[in-house]
Order: C-alpha cells, then sequence, then structure tokens
C-alpha cells in the first residue's frame, strides 16, 4: 500500500486520496479565442514521462483539501507533496 503525506493531515494511506491529473496546467486566457484542436490538447493531452513527474492530489477522507504531489512514474514512489500553484 502507498502512503501519502497530507501537507495538512500528514501520513495516510493512498485509499484516502484522489489523483487529480497533472499539477500546474494553466487555463486558457480566452478558451472561446481556441479551435477545436487547441481546446482537445488542452483537455486531452498531458506529459507522460518516466521519472519525475508533478501531480494534483485531494485528501477525499480526511480534510478534503487540494494539494500536490512529485512521483516517480517508474517507481511509483512520492518523492515530495506540497501545497500551493507553483513550484
Amino acid at each position: 500500500m502507498l502512503l501519502i503525506t497530507c501537507p495538512w493531515c500528514g501520513p495516510r494511506d493512498e485509499t484516502e486520496f484522489q489523483y487529480g491529473g497533472q499539477a500546474h496546467v494553466a487555463y486558457p486566457e480566452d478558451p472561446s479565442a481556441l479551435s477545436d484542436e487547441e481546446w482537445a490538447s488542452y483537455l486531452f493531452y498531458r506529459d507522460n514521462p518516466a521519472g519525475r513527474f508533478r501531480e494534483r492530489w485531494v485528501h477525499n477522507v480526511g480534510c478534503r483539501k487540494w494539494f500536490n504531489a512529485v512521483r516517480d512514474t517508474r517507481s511509483y514512489e512520492i518523492l515530495e507533496t506540497y501545497t500551493g500553484a507553483s513550484r
């Protein structure tokens, strides 16, 4: 079982959390100006690296707050968790 450290609640079992996708994906400034292809790219295309990857997680069963995590996609190890929009 994976242990995830919530920045507010501390280490908890992975079953208390939900994955929220890639972190630090900026919402388009003017979505109505995007072509269908650009909108589809924003909605569906994300990085898929082998190695360190920044992700969003929510602590559903605990504080219900969103936070970011750095996870190694090769080992599934969570290397760091943090609050805030940028890092």
